[in-house]
């Protein structure tokens, strides 16, 4: 009777570590959704502003330069576009590639959970 008590003890607190777990998974992935919503609601605000902005600055220089340069002015804003749009390539794969993994904290506490379960057979825990 002792060892299908004590088997019982083991598979709640398994079962407890396992939800708590789960739980744990949940709100990391809330998070992320919620941050992730409001970084791609400022990006729109941006793209739309800057939109605004660069279409204005376009017209700009090319009626300050149409009847002198007009061929230059539109070369110059072409090379601009395409510089700019190279940065913000370099900048955006930068980010994606130093972003913290998905679930860290979670995979973080299932491996102390590993270790603990295993130096806990060994220690006496």
């Amino acid at each position: 009777m002792a060892i299908t008590t004590a088997v019982g003890r083991i598979g709640a607190t398994v079962l407890a570590m396992a939800r708590t777990r789960l739980e744990l998974a949940a709100v990391e992935l809330q998070e992320e959704t919620q941050r992730l919503f409001g970084y791609l609601a400022w990006a729109l605000a941006a793209a739309f502003l800057a939109a605004g902005a660069v279409v204005l600055a376009v017209l700009f220089v090319l009626v300050l330069f149409w009847d002198s340069h007009r061929l230059l002015a539109v070369g110059g804003m072409t090379a601009l576009f395409a510089l700019a749009s190279m940065f913000t390539l370099a900048k955006l794969r930068a980010g994606l590639a130093s972003r913290p993994p998905l679930l860290g904290a979670t995979l973080a506490e299932l491996r102390k959970d590993m270790e603990s379960v295993k130096g806990g057979a060994v220690d006496g825990y």
